[in-house]
């Protein structure tokens, strides 16, 4: 009887570690470390599709992130635990010489891991990733004002199922131009952990970039997409990286938030020849 209740107590303490994980990574291939990055709600097979067209041979490493993909949650504050886990798993790794490649809020955390790991991270790929939402979203609003506890994060809190579906449907459509994409993109946010949702994205609201950039040493790949015009997308773009000496900034044409899903042979294209010449 003793060794079955200390078994079940092994047991019961690796399910709260698994429990408690900020991420997942599936790891495959050979070669040079690429970390692939996904954005909000997305799993790490987002970039199924990119690694099957890399050029060349690397070894990579997808991310998912607690309380989405079918993830346990982690408690409040989301995204700092993430990102000290993602410091960890390259460090853990001895991983070197890396390219870190984000996609939104994937891209934030490859600011926040290239600015941290200087001496590991050699390139650094954003798509559609602004260092700062808040400024775009809501203008002069200051951090310090965003609550998890707000009327609006408590309304979809509280949403009933199917509002919430429709509200998610909603916004995957503003996110493709693939309507057949769309079910896919609203799945991603219907399955998610509500509060992971909820206060994840107030977490992102809060966070601003802008000063970080202006010590990043690496080379930096920017990939924006057209919507809604182009005329103020490069500004917009201009404007928040106007920190960031190092980099390349191109609009996908034709695209919307997913560039991966909307142009993806020319987000191929860009992220194989920043690879081939700063990754090999």
């Amino acid at each position: 009887m003793k060794k079955i209740g200390m078994l079940w107590v092994l047991v019961l303490s690796i399910q709260l570690s698994q429990a408690q994980n900020p991420i997942v990574v599936e790891k495959s291939g050979q070669g040079a470390p690429i970390l692939f990055l996904p954005g909000f709600t997305s799993p790490g097979s987002v970039w199924n599709g990119t690694i099957s067209n890399l050029d060349g041979q690397y070894e990579t490493h997808q991310v998912s992130y607690a309380g989405f993909n079918g993830l346990a949650p982690i408690p409040t504050p989301w995204y700092s635990p993430i990102k000290d886990a993602l410091i960890e798993y390259v460090k853990n790794n001895k991983l070197k010489n890396l390219t870190v490649v984000g996609h939104s809020m994937g891209g934030n955390l490859a600011i926040e891991l290239a600015a941290g790991l200087p001496e590991q991270v050699v390139g650094v790929v954003l798509v559609e990733s602004i260092p700062c939402m808040r400024e775009l979203m809501m203008p002069g609003v200051a951090a310090n004002t965003l609550q998890y506890d707000s009327p609006y994060n408590n309304r979809i809190l509280n949403m009933e199922a199917k509002e919430f579906e429709q509200m998610a449907n909603g916004m995957a459509q503003n996110m493709t131009n693939q309507m057949d994409k769309v079910p896919m993109l609203a799945q991603w946010s219907i399955e998610a952990d509500r509060k992971t949702y909820v206060y994840g994205y107030t977490d992102l609201l809060k966070l601003d970039l802008r000063p970080t950039l202006a010590g990043l040493k690496q080379n930096v790949l920017i990939l924006g997409a057209d919507f809604p015009n182009k005329q103020m997308v490069q500004s917009n773009y201009d404007k928040q990286y106007s920190n960031l000496k190092n980099k390349s900034i191109y609009l996908a044409d034709g695209s919307r938030h997913f560039i991966m899903l909307d142009q993806p042979q020319w987000m191929h294209t860009k992220i194989n020849n920043y690879l081939n010449a700063n990754a090999q």
